[in-house]
């Protein structure tokens, strides 16, 4: 799900109102025969990145959105706020503990880097970014050396390091590649993804994808003509990239030049539906499988009334082992989400009506032009002959947050809200809580107040749990810190 503001938008700062209102919620259809066992595996470990779970927004390069550790528990939490008049979609933890944050601030819209204290949440150092039209490219990641792997708003890849500096720290461009030379004039990079050979794949919302080997400065690209609004994925000898019309699976020439495997076009639907930044698919593609992670891309489509979660084997071809309507539960459905994927089984958010601040430029109309925020969610399983897919339950669950499944404890964590969800309520009025789910069955296990209105939203962005348990999740104004109480 990428969070980037047009550069003519609005992010109004909106008065708290002390307005608590709590709910209860649990799964609405389920199968009593649904797979309790272990999930899993986790996809394997990009060497160029940092560990999964914490190497990027979505977990791992192959945006499986699972963490190898457990969360904060079905236990009472302790939590704090760190206040940074930001909006912080990428949140990541490197080998060494210490949590990075790429933020765009909400006043200036200027992309910034900060290093925040992992036994405390303090900011110990901030870097801003040049922006460019898309101010801040949300979708980062950590390398093996613990720096941020971003783009400027002048399509320079950048390698940003955290060092000790006296007694206190700095954030430092410690690698700049330029990319412009690949990116037509008023095209941007949205997507990153790190290769398993140490190139960095990316990808712009006009359609260019391309690899960059930072240590030569060579860079090799392909055009699309289709646009691309969300990140791309990489597993062994595979690159996964969703555009507005299709999925590509990629692999690289022996000079890097991406080479189109398959494309498998979908239902991208009548127009954008409400609740989702474009007209297309909403998800970046996640890669996940029982035997090594990485047998299975998954991505959603923009279908009419229900959109469908739509499977291939990678090996496979462009044609899915199956199409599978999700979050039936309601009239509508779409989302702006990419979906957890584990195992046999993948999970998706509905963010159908969801009401962000704002929208990127250029972003038509929606069909219809507004719509209800019902939140739930769906889980499918893939038989496991791998032939096709079963919805095993739909939940209500109002998920005002990308959530995360932990193979280590077996549960879902994320961020519901409950009050008013209109464009103004979701603001002022909402009450955000830490709640818990069981993947098993939809239910929500347990739900914890964080507090009311746009300080605690978490704009459908996703959170990530570090070694030790701890939530980081981010929020319209900065990066709230969940701990077992």
């Amino acid at each position: 799900m990428p969070f980037s503001l047009p550069a003519g938008g609005r992010f109004a700062a909106l008065s708290l109102a002390l307005v608590v209102a709590l709910g209860t919620f649990g799964a609405t259809a389920g199968d009593a025969s649904a797979d309790t066992t272990a999930y899993g595996p986790l996809p394997p470990r990009n060497p160029a990145s940092a560990p999964n779970g914490t190497a990027g927004m979505h977990g791992d390069s192959a945006s499986s959105d699972t963490t190898p550790y457990p969360g904060p528990g079905t236990g009472k939490i302790a939590y704090s706020r760190t206040a940074l008049a930001s909006a912080c979609p990428t949140v990541v933890i490197g080998s060494d503990g210490y949590v990075v944050a790429l933020c765009t601030t909400i006043f200036g819209r200027t992309p910034t880097v900060h290093l925040l204290d992992p036994a405390t949440g303090t900011d110990l150092a901030s870097l801003a970014l040049p922006k460019g039209s898309l101010f801040g490219g949300v979708y980062s990641y950590l390398d093996n050396d613990d720096r941020l792997v971003a783009v400027d708003g002048n399509n320079n890849l950048l390698r940003i390091g955290h060092h000790r500096s006296g007694s206190g720290w700095t954030l430092t461009v410690d690698q700049s590649t330029p990319l412009a030379a690949a990116v037509p004039a008023g095209d941007n990079i949205v997507g990153l993804a790190p290769a398993w050979n140490g190139k960095v794949w990316f990808a712009t919302t006009g359609g260019v994808i391309g690899t960059a080997d930072t240590a030569t400065g060579a860079v090799r690209a392909i055009g699309t003509g289709e646009g691309v609004q969300n990140s791309i994925s990489t597993v062994p000898g595979h690159t996964a990239v969703a555009t507005d019309h299709a999925l590509y699976l990629l692999s690289e020439s022996p000079d890097g030049t991406p080479v189109i495997d398959w494309r498998a076009p979908y239902d991208r639907g009548p127009g954008r539906k409400p609740g989702q930044l474009s007209w297309g698919t909403g998800a970046t593609p996640s890669f996940f499988g029982p035997g090594d992670g990485t047998e299975y891309v998954t991505i959603t489509d923009n279908a009419a009334g229900h959109e469908n979660l739509l499977v291939y084997r990678v090996d496979g071809g462009p044609a899915p082992i199956c199409s599978t309507p999700v979050l039936t539960q309601y009239a509508n459905s779409g989302t702006e989400d990419a979906v957890i994927a584990s195992g046999r089984s993948v999970f998706v958010t509905n963010t159908y009506g969801y009401p962000y601040p704002a929208l990127p430029a250029g972003a038509p109309e929606s069909k219809p032009s507004s719509a209800n925020f019902d939140g739930g969610l769906s889980r499918v399983d893939v038989n496991a002959e791998g032939t096709g897919c079963t919805l095993v339950w739909n939940s209500s669950v109002k998920s005002a947050a990308l959530p995360r499944l932990s193979v280590a404890d077996g549960k879902i964590y994320t961020v519901s809200v409950t009050g008013p969800t209109g464009s103004a309520g979701v603001q002022t009025f909402a009450s955000y809580h830490h709640s818990v789910l069981d993947p098993a069955t939809g239910a929500q296990l347990t739900s914890s107040f964080l507090g009311i209105g746009l300080v605690y939203n978490p704009l459908q962005m996703t959170g990530t749990t570090g070694p030790d348990g701890t939530l980081y999740q981010g929020t319209e104004t900065g990066v709230v810190r969940i701990t077992k109480g």
